[in-house]
This record gives structure tokens, C-alpha cells and sequence, in this order.
């Protein structure tokens, strides 16, 4: 059943995807959120002001969960290469 095992790979790798990058993905979108709260607030329509937060919260979360990120995916794909035997 090759077409499961792939199915299965896929859905390995699409979680994985998701695990990795939602943190990033979080924290820029809350941060997005408040801007543009702030912005309604004011009433202070610059451009760079919702990107400029957004970019350094990007940095900074990178900094802190980076290590994490990394280790996750060299784990899942060493897992994957040394499994490869396994399914010929």
C-alpha cells in the first residue's frame, strides 16, 4: 500500500509544517491584531506602523523559539531518511 504510506508521510510532514511555524505565525498575527486595534483607536493610518512591530516580534520569536524550530525539523527529517530502508 504505497499510496498509504504516502498519505501518511504527507500528513507527518504537513504537522510538522504546522508545529514549526505556528508560533511565528501567532505572534505576529496577535501583534497584527493590536496595531491595527491601536490604529482604529487613533486613527493613524501608517503603513509602517503595522509593519515594523510585525517584523521585529518576527525577530524576536525567531531568537527565542528558533532552537526549538531547528531541532524539530532536523529530528523529523533524520527520522524520515533513516526510515527510507524501511520502505522498499
Amino acid at each position: 500500500m504505497k499510496s498509504d504510506l504516502a498519505i501518511q508521510l504527507f500528513s507527518q510532514l504537513m504537522w510538522n509544517a504546522v508545529l514549526i511555524t505556528a508560533p511565528l505565525l501567532l505572534a505576529t498575527l496577535v501583534i497584527g491584531v493590536l496595531v491595527s486595534v491601536l490604529q482604529v483607536v487613533t486613527q493613524v493610518q501608517e503603513m509602517s506602523l503595522t509593519f515594523i512591530p510585525k517584523l521585529v516580534m518576527a525577530v524576536i520569536m525567531l531568537l527565542a523559539v528558533g532552537p526549538w524550530m531547528l531541532k524539530r525539523l532536523v529530528t523529523y527529517s533524520t527520522s524520515l531518511i533513516n526510515s527510507i530502508p524501511q520502505y522498499f
